[in-house]
C-alpha cells in the first residue's frame, strides 16, 4: 500500500526535474551563443591588430612566397619578371592584385603572410612611403622572430645602411610617412626596418644584368623551399631514434655556444645518414645552412699542392655553397669569420679525411655566430683529435635484431622477413656482418627474387663483394699509404681476430712500425683493437681478400695470400707449374686453410714437396688433414707463424728449421716430441701445444730466451719439463693444467723470474713444488687446485710478495701451508676442501685489522680447517674480524654449526655468510 500511494509523488518530482533541466538548457544556450559571439568579434578585432599573436598560423602553407614591395617602384617591370621566373620554376607566390589597399593591413593579408613559407622583401626607394608596406614588414619580422619564418631581402637601388638607420633618400621618405603617427607605430616600423637590414640579402647595384639577379633569387627561393619541405625520406629507418637521442645530447641546441660535433665510424656504418637526418630536422631553424657531401672525393687534394692555395680553394667552395653563389670569391681565410660571426648557421662537413679540409672550412668556433652547430662525419679519429674536437659520437654497429630489420626493409619493404624467407634473410644478414651499407645494398639486390634465386645467389655472396659496396669501401683503402695498405691486407687475409701482441711480433720484421700502423688503421675505423684483439669487419675482410684475388685472378700462385681450399690445392700440387714463371718462386707469403679432412678433391693431390717452391712463405695456418705433414720437409725457413691443428706426425721432419718462428701453435697434435736436437728459438714468443695428449717431452729451450707464453694444458703424457726452462727469462705465463702425468717441476724454474702466471691445476701426480719457486718474485697468480698428491708447500713461498691469487681448492692431501706467506697481497685465497690441513697462514695480533685493505675487494674461502690464527685442539676454525671494511665477505663453506657474537649473520644450507660484524671483534667457532 505504501508503495502504491507514492507513485503520484514520484511523477510530480520527475516533472519538476524535467522542467528545471529544460530551463537550464535554454539559459546555457543563450549565454553560450552570446559568449561565443563576443569571442568571435574579439578574434576578428584581434586579427586586424598588428599586435595579434602569430600563434594563429595555419597548419598548412597556402603559398610558397609572400612578396612585399612598393608597386610604383617595381610592379610593372622588375616584379613581373620575378613572378614570371617563379612560375617557371613552379614557385607559387601570393598575388594581391585584387586586394583593396588602405593604411592598415587586414586579416586576409595577415593570413597570407603567415601562410607563406618564405617572405621576399623588395626594399626600394619609396618602400617606406607606404604605411601598408611598413605594416606588412612589421608582421613579416614578427613571424621571423616568433615563428622562425624565412625572410629573404632584395635591396633594390637602396643602401642597406640607409634602411637600417632611416637615413639618405630612404630616410627622407620614411620621415614624411611618420608625420602624424603615434610613437608606438613609428617604433614598430623602425624596429622592423633595422631587423630587415641586418639580413644578408641581394644588392641590385652588385649585378650588371637584372636577369641574372632574378635567376639567382628564384633559384635560392627554390632551394630553400626544397630544404624546408617535410621529408619522408627517413621514415622507417631502423635505429635512427637511438642515434638522434645520443646526438642531440651532444648538439645541445638550447645552448648559445658554438659547437663542433664529430660523427665517427667505419665506412658504410651510417654516419652520413645520421648527419643528413639531423640536417633535415633542424636546418630550418638556422639563418644559413649547408650540407657539404662527400668531401673526401669531391674535394680531393693533390699530393703535391700548395697548402695555402688548397685552403683558399676549399674556403671559397665552402662559402659559395653556404651562400649559394657560384661566383663567390675569397681573397683570404678570414672571409668566413667576417661574414658569419653574427649568423646562426648549421654546417655539415661530410666524409672529411684531411686536416686541411677542416682548417679551411671550420677551423675555429669564433668564425660562426652564437648557437651555430657544425657536424663533421669522418672515419679518422686522429683528425678529430688534431682539430681539438671533443664532442664525438662513435656510431656502433646495429644489434642482430636491428640488422635483420634493416635488411628486411630493403628486401621486403617491411621490418620482418616474408613467410618462407626467415632463414635466408638471417643468413644474408650474418654474411653481410651488420654493416648498414651492406644491408641496404644486399637488401635491394635480393628484392623481388624468388626463393630459388636467393639460394643460387648465396654462395657467391660468401666469396665475392658486391660492386657498389666494394667501390665505397675502396675509397678508404685507396687513401692509405702503401705501408698501411700492405698492413691492411695482412690483417684482412690472415690476422683478423688475432691478439695484438702476436700480430706485432709476427710482423715486426715486415713493417717499419707495426704498432703505429695498427693505430692508423684503428683511427681510420678500419679495425678495432678492443680487449687486445684485432677485429676487422667482415666486409672489410672481404674487400682485402678481393684486392689480393685481383693480384692474379687466374694464377693464385702470384697472390700474396691464399685462403680458399681450391686455390691452395692448385698452388701446392706438383702439376700446377703454370702458377710460376719459368720456375720462379711464388709470391705467396701466407696460407690460411680452414678445417679440411682430406676428402676435398682439390687438396688430396698434395705431396711432400708441396711447399718447395714457396720460398717466400712466412705465415702458415692449417686445420686438419688437408696437407701432407711431411711437406714441412721443404717449408720455407722464413716461416714466422706456424699453426697446424691436428698435426698427424709424432715429430717434426729433421730438416725443419724454426729459426724465425715467432708463434708455434700445434694444438690437438699427435706429437710425442717436437725435434731431436737443439734448435735456434731466439724469435719464439708463443708456443701452444694444448691437447697434444701424446707429448712426452719438450725440446731443449735454452735458446728460447724471448718465449713469453707456454701453454701445455691437457698434455696428459708429459712427465716433466726440461731443465732449460730456466733459460726462458722472459716467460710470463706457464700453463700446465691437466698434465696428469706431471710428477715434478724442475729446480731451474726459479730462474724464470719474470713469470707472472703459473697454472698447475689438476696435476694429480705432482707431489711437491721446488723450493726455488720462491725466487719467482714477480709471480702474481698460482693455481694448485685439485693437486691431490701435494702434501706441503715450500716455505720459500713467503718471498712471493706480489702473489695476489692463491688457489688450493681440493688439495685433499695438503697438510702444511707456510705461515709466512705474504697475506697482505692476497685477494682471493681459496683453501676449500683441504681436509688434512694442519697448519696454515697465521695472522697474529689483530689478524685482519693488521692487514689493512687486503681483502677489500676479495672473498676469503675456508673449508673445514682453515685457520687465521692457528687451529685449536678440536680443529675448530677461529677468526677475529675487527672491521667489516677489511673483510666484507667471509665464506666458511661446508660448515654446519656456528656460534656468533656478531650481528646480521646469515646461515644457508651449505655455507655461512658473515655479512657484517661488530667493530670490537667477533668470534666465529664451529
Amino acid at each position: 500500500m505504501l508503495m502504491d500511494s507514492s507513485f503520484p509523488l514520484i511523477n510530480v518530482v520527475a516533472a519538476a526535474i524535467n522542467l528545471f533541466t529544460l530551463l537550464g538548457t535554454i539559459f546555457f544556450l543563450f549565454f553560450y551563443r552570446k559568449s561565443r559571439s563576443h569571442q568571435e568579434n574579439k578574434t576578428v578585432a584581434s586579427s586586424l591588430s598588428l599586435l595579434s599573436p602569430p600563434s594563429s598560423l595555419p597548419q598548412k602553407w597556402k603559398h610558397h612566397v609572400f612578396p612585399s614591395f612598393h608597386g610604383a617602384d617595381v610592379r610593372k617591370a622588375f616584379l613581373s619578371h620575378v613572378l614570371k621566373e617563379f612560375r617557371r620554376k613552379g614557385i607559387d607566390p601570393f598575388i594581391d592584385n585584387d586586394m583593396e589597399r588602405s593604411k592598415s593591413i587586414g586579416s586576409e593579408l595577415i593570413e597570407a603572410i603567415r601562410g607563406s613559407r618564405i617572405a621576399l622583401v623588395l626594399l626600394s626607394k619609396n618602400y617606406a612611403s607606404s604605411t601598408w608596406c611598413l605594416n606588412e614588414l612589421v608582421e613579416i619580422i614578427k613571424c621571423r622572430e616568433e615563428l622562425d619564418h624565412t625572410v629573404m631581402v632584395l635591396f633594390y637601388e637602396v643602401d642597406p645602411a640607409d634602411v637600417k638607420t632611416q637615413t639618405g633618400d630612404f630616410g627622407k621618405v620614411f620621415r614624411k610617412t611618420c608625420k602624424g603617427k603615434t610613437k608606438e607605430e613609428i617604433g614598430r616600423w623602425k624596429h622592423a626596418l633595422a631587423e630587415v637590414a641586418k639580413i644578408t640579402g641581394y644588392h641590385s647595384r652588385n649585378w650588371d644584368k637584372e636577369a641574372d639577379m632574378i635567376e639567382k633569387i628564384a633559384t635560392d627561393v627554390s632551394n630553400k623551399l626544397n630544404n624546408s619541405t617535410p621529408s619522408s625520406d627517413f621514415e622507417g629507418l631502423v635505429g635512427m631514434d637511438s642515434h638522434v637521442t645520443k646526438m642531440e645530447l651532444l648538439l645541445r641546441l638550447d645552448s648559445d655556444e658554438v659547437r663542433i660535433i664529430g660523427i665517427l665510424g667505419p665506412p658504410g656504418i651510417g654516419k652520413t645518414t645520421i648527419a643528413r637526418f639531423l640536417f633535415n630536422q633542424h636546418s630550418g631553424n638556422f639563418q644559413l645552412s649547408v650540407f657539404m657531401k662527400n668531401i673526401k672525393t669531391k674535394y680531393a687534394i693533390p699530393a703535391c699542392s700548395d697548402d695555402y692555395a688548397v685552403k683558399l680553394y676549399l674556403h671559397e667552395q665552402f662559402m659559395s655553397q653556404l651562400f649559394n653563389e657560384k661566383s663567390f670569391t675569397v681573397s683570404h681565410l678570414g672571409t668566413a669569420r667576417d661574414r658569419l660571426k653574427d649568423k646562426k648557421v648549421l654546417v655539415v662537413l661530410d666524409d672529411v679525411d684531411k686536416l686541411v679540409q677542416l682548417e679551411a672550412m671550420a677551423r675555429e668556433t669564433c668564425w660562426f655566430g652564437p648557437r651555430s652547430r657544425i657536424i663533421i662525419t669522418t672515419q679518422d679519429q686522429k683528425l678529430l683529435k688534431a682539430s681539438g674536437i671533443n664532442h664525438v659520437y662513435k656510431v656502433d654497429f646495429p644489434s642482430n635484431d636491428e640488422a635483420l630489420q634493416m635488411f628486411c626493409m630493403y628486401a621486403f619493404g617491411q621490418k620482418n622477413p616474408k613467410d618462407g624467407f626467415v632463414k635466408l634473410a638471417c643468413e644474408v644478414t650474418r654474411l653481410v656482418g651488420e654493416l648498414p651499407l651492406g644491408l641496404r645494398v644486399m637488401g635491394s639486390y635480393f628484392r623481388g627474387m624468388s626463393k630459388q634465386e636467393w639460394k643460387r645467389a648465396l654462395p657467391r655472396l660468401m666469396t665475392r663483394l658486391d660492386g657498389e659496396i666494394e667501390s665505397i669501401l675502396m675509397i678508404s683503402y685507396d687513401a692509405l699509404s702503401d705501408e698501411d695498405k700492405s698492413l691492411f691486407l695482412h690483417i684482412a687475409c690472415f690476422f683478423d681476430c688475432e691478439l695484438v701482441d702476436i700480430v706485432e711480433g709476427c710482423l715486426a720484421n715486415s713493417f717499419l712500425d707495426v704498432t703505429q700502423g695498427l693505430h692508423v688503421l684503428a683511427e681510420k675505423s678500419l679495425l678495432s683493437m678492443d680487449s687486445g684483439v684485432i677485429e676487422m669487419h667482415k666486409l672489410l675482410v672481404q674487400l682485402g681478400r678481393e684486392i689480393v684475388r685481383k693480384q692474379s685472378v687466374s694464377k693464385p700462385g702470384k697472390r700474396q695470400f691464399l685462403y680458399h681450399a681450391k686455390d691452395i690445392g692448385e698452388v701446392l700440387s706438383d702439376d700446377k707449374a703454370e702458377n710460376f714463371d719459368n720456375g720462379a718462386t711464388s709470391n705467396v707469403i701466407g696460407i690460411d686453410l680452414p678445417f679440411c679432412d682430406g676428402s676435398e678433391e682439390d687438396i688430396a693431390c698434395t705431396s711432400e714437396r708441396a711447399f718447395e717452391r714457396l720460398s717466400s712463405l712466412q705465415f702458415l695456418r692449417i686445420c686438419g688433414d688437408g696437407i701432407n705433414p711431411r711437406s714441412l720437409n721443404s717449408i720455407s725457413q722464413k716461416l714466422r707463424l706456424l699453426s697446424w691443428i691436428e698435426f698427424r706426425m709424432s715429430c717434426f721432419p729433421s730438416s725443419f728449421n724454426p729459426k724465425f718462428l715467432v708463434q708455434l701453435d700445434m694444438r690437438y697434435s699427435k706429437l710425442e716430441k717436437l725435434w731431436e736436437k737443439t734448435q735456434p728459438l731466439s724469435n719464439l714468443k708463443w708456443m701452444d701445444l694444448r691437447f697434444s695428449a701424446n707429448l712426452k717431452e719438450l725440446p731443449d729451450l735454452s735458446t728460447a730466451t724471448n718465449l713469453c707464453d707456454l701453454d701445455l694444458r691437457y698434455c696428459s703424457s708429459l712427465v716433466r719439463l726440461p731443465s732449460s726452462i730456466g733459460n726462458t727469462v722472459n716467460l710470463q705465463k706457464l700453463n700446465l693444467g691437466h698434465c696428469l702425468s706431471l710428477v715434478e717441476l724442475p729446480y731451474t724454474i726459479g730462474k724464470a723470474t719474470n713469470l707472472k702466471y703459473l697454472d698447475i691445476r689438476h696435476c694429480s701426480n705432482l707431489v711437491e713444488l721446488p723450493s726455488t719457486i720462491g725466487n719467482i718474485t714477480n709471480l702474481e697468480e698460482l693455481n694448485l687446485s685439485y693437486c691431490s698428491s701435494l702434501v706441503e708447500l715450500p716455505s720459500s713461498m713467503g718471498n712471493l710478495h706480489k702473489l695476489s691469487k692463491l688457489d688450493l681448492n681440493k688439495c685433499s692431501n695438503l697438510e702444511v701451508v707456510p705461515a709466512n706467506i705474504n697475506v697482505a697481497s692476497l685477494i682471493e685465497p681459496n683453501l676449500s676442501d683441504c681436509s688434512l690441513l694442519k697448519s696454515a697462514m697465521k695472522l697474529n695480533q689483530n689478524p685482519l685489522g693488521g692487514i689493512s685493505t687486503k681483502f677489500k675487494a676479495g672473498i676469503i674461502f675456508a673449508e673445514n680447517k682453515y685457520a687465521f690464527d692457528g687451529v685449536g685442539e678440536s680443529g675448530n676454525v677461529y677468526c677475529i674480524i675487527t672491521s667489516k671494511q677489511n673483510a666484507p665477505y667471509v665464506c666458511l663453506s661446508g660448515r654446519s654449526r656456528v656460534r656468533r657474537d656478531s650481528s646480521a649473520m646469515v646461515v644457508f644450507w651449505d655455507y655461512i655468510f658473515v655479512q657484517s660484524c661488530l667493530t670490537n671483534g667477533a668470534n666465529i667457532l664451529s
